[in-house]
């Protein structure tokens, strides 16, 4: 047994899988797939994925199940918090039997208030600003009365109604709203304070029927000194800057090596940054002596070459930034930055028509270069010392009627030790993945394309490998070859279809037409189009989507997927469609 990740409409889902087969041969027995043994979900039912002769029947606690031509099958059941007894019986013609008996347990999604103090704030250590407002909380029973105290100060905290979020995954099984609010044991307040130092532990008291009890914070509280404020610059290449403090926040414009910034705020080993973002601490390094709060600015320019137009912007310090793109608009913002910019020089460009820009707030400049074209194609920022710059790359210039002049990265998703989604009889996602991927590819590089595999063996390759082949090749387009799956709560049984995932903007009307092409010239199902925050959609060097072009899990979609003639008229689609986008897109000489 081993942990797989399977793509499910690009959002990871944690799947425990036996062994695997690495073809897709139809055995003479009963298999089962998913799940194992023992498995532990939080799901309202369970999806078994496996297959069995086509010739008798198979039925799931005395219940017989549709199954495909094939023999597949993928019922979902529904479950019961805590264990749950299901036997899988093959019968065949002859009358023969075979079982196979597992047991499920539903883990219970407890809303209860607890019956005692739990989860005090702060659990690590955090560090605010003087006279900042900092809430406290604690978990504790309904009809309690509840005080902290810190730092001199003693208050009340007030019982708190919420609402628990489903995960990002709820979307793929369409069961992402928000439940009503209810109680479930929270105790808040907010406090601010002005003296500097460190206040020590939060202390919580409660009382409930006459009863007390106490509980200390894990985490101690700091209140910063405004007059030593501290500094950082981002060592890593590109610094993952988010929106708090955990990697359950969004992601922001990644920071380019160097950048400088004062911290603002701290949580456990998380930095707040002067601008608002937070990163990780070990993504930098302490700057010693006094920084700058801001930067000035004043003349800029550009330079043209034959693939990128590069614009500098010299400043006295590398300062946090941010990127939006629209569909003929590309905006920088530079944060602790002042203008004091009377002339700028934009040299001759086949993407940038006019630069415009603007004092957004007293500390924030906003460039907007207005595009000549619909379609962006990739860019890049870096430092070099305190220059800032700006890479934006041109169009593809292909030759003639031909893919000649565009360079295609190809990405079989998975591969090694992770098997990624299987099918009814074990076939792995992996496979079909480097499967399809090499029939695409013989496809593009006869319109003349040059195809750039990630991996041509069943090897291991880790996303940031596969990242950084785009950053060092910056390839026309970047495709990554996934199969798909689902969460528990899923209907396996019944979810088929083409999906398209993207991130940057740049890549969104890419990744619908793929969707709108092979869906119509193909016949298939569609399971649609996503926005998706993807370590393969990322990528912001080229135009990057991530194809899920079926579901290993659906019983008949698994048929034709593993069909050597629908394989081929896959392959033949996808070739066909970049080739219809890229000449619509790009210069044709």
């Amino acid at each position: 047994m081993f942990k797989a990740i399977a793509l499910s409409s690009g959002i990871a889902v944690a799947l425990t899988f036996p062994a695997i087969a690495q073809f897709p041969r139809q055995s003479d027995r009963l298999q089962l797939v998913y799940p194992p043994n023992n498995h532990q979900t939080s799901a309202a039912q369970i999806f078994l994925i496996g297959s069995a002769p086509a010739a008798g029947t198979v039925a799931i606690n005395g219940q017989p199940i549709t199954r495909s031509d094939l023999g597949h099958f993928a019922p979902s059941l529904p479950l019961t918090v805590g264990q749950n007894q299901i036997t899988l019986t093959y019968r065949q013609p002859s009358g023969q039997t075979e079982t196979k008996t597992l047991t499920v347990e539903r883990l219970a999604n407890n809303t209860m208030p607890p019956n005692q103090l739990e989860a005090p704030f702060p659990a690590v250590d955090i560090a605010r600003q003087t006279d900042e407002t900092i809430c406290f909380q604690v978990q504790g029973p309904a009809q309690a009365q509840v005080r902290v105290a810190l730092g001199g100060k003693s208050f009340s905290l007030q019982p708190q109604t919420t609402v628990t979020l489903p995960s990002n995954a709820a979307v793929l099984t369409l069961e992402n709203e928000a439940p009503a609010e209810v109680f479930t044991g929270t105790y808040g307040g907010c406090q601010r304070f002005t003296q500097g130092g460190s206040l020590g532990q939060a202390r919580y008291q409660m009382n409930v029927q006459g009863q007390t009890s106490t509980a200390t914070s894990p985490g101690r509280v700091e209140i910063l000194d405004a007059q030593n404020t501290e500094a950082i610059a981002v060592t890593s290449l590109a610094g993952v800057a988010r929106t708090g403090p955990s990697t359950n926040f969004s992601r922001l414009t990644p920071l380019p090596q160097g950048t400088q910034a004062l911290v603002t705020g701290k949580e456990g080993d998380w930095l707040r940054l002067d601008y608002g973002a937070w990163i990780r601490a070990s993504e930098t390094t302490p700057i010693q002596g006094a920084v700058p709060p801001t930067t000035l600015i004043r003349s800029l320019r550009s330079q043209t070459t034959a693939t990128e137009t590069n614009v500098i912007f010299p400043l006295q310090r590398p300062v946090p930034v941010t990127v939006s793109q629209n569909d003929d608009t590309f905006s920088l913002t530079l944060h602790q930055a002042i203008a004091q910019t009377d002339t700028i020089y934009l040299d001759e460009s086949p993407i940038i028509r006019r630069l415009d820009w603007a004092q957004i707030d007293p500390e924030t400049i906003r460039y907007d270069f207005r595009l000549k074209t619909d379609q962006q194609w990739g860019h890049s920022l870096r430092y070099e010392g305190s220059n800032l710059i700006l890479s934006l790359r041109h169009p593809p210039q292909l030759q003639g009627n031909s893919l000649r002049g565009a360079t295609i990265w190809l990405d079989p998703g998975h591969g090694g030790a992770e098997s990624g989604a299987l099918g009814p009889t074990g076939y792995p996602e992996k496979a079909i993945n480097l499967l399809i991927s090499q029939k695409i590819q013989k496809q593009l590089e006869a319109k003349g394309a040059e195809v750039i595999l990630s991996r041509t063996t069943d090897q291991d390759l880790s996303l940031g490998d596969r990242q950084a082949a785009i950053r060092d090749l910056q390839p026309t387009l970047a495709l990554s070859v996934h199969y798909n799956a689902l969460p528990d709560a899923g209907d396996a049984e019944n979810t088929a279809g083409i999906g398209m995932f993207w991130y940057h903007p740049q890549a969104h009307d890419l990744a619908q037409f793929l969707h709108d092409d092979l869906t119509t010239q193909l016949g298939r199902p569609s399971y649609g189009v996503f926005w998706n925050n993807l370590a393969l959609t990322r990528p912001q060097e080229a135009p990057a989507v991530l194809m899920e072009l079926g579901f290993m899990i659906n019983p008949t979609e698994f048929e034709w997927i593993t069909d050597p003639q629908a394989q081929e008229e896959l392959a033949g689609a996808i070739a066909k469609a970049v080739e219809t986008w890229l000449q619509t897109k790009a210069i044709v000489q």
